[in-house]
């Protein structure tokens, strides 16, 4: 079962290779900010796997880390571009 999910781990890895080039050819920071998440969802995965396999629960603790960064860095950039968009529109600040 260890065997698994080491190899579970390798394979969600090579999926960051691919999603890296994405990241390089991203033409809006919408593309840029998706990869992110992508990436830390993917990170988080990566972690829960192997601190299961190997019994370090250090790793569990990091994942978890992981999950609630994710969630503060994605609702910062919603915010940053809704207030972009607004401005773009002419839209008065209430």
């Amino acid at each position: 079962m260890d065997d698994l999910l080491v190899w579970l781990a390798a394979v969600l890895l090579a999926n960051l290779l691919v999603a890296l080039r994405r990241v390089m050819r991203g033409p809006t920071d919408a593309d840029r900010m998706l990869t992110a998440l992508l990436f830390g969802s993917t990170g988080v995965a990566v972690l829960l796997l192997l601190g299961e396999a190997q019994a370090i629960p250090a790793l569990i603790d990091a994942a978890l880390a992981f999950v609630l960064l994710a969630a503060i860095a994605a609702a910062a950039f919603a915010q940053r571009a809704w207030r972009e968009d607004g401005e773009r529109r002419g839209d008065q600040p209430r």
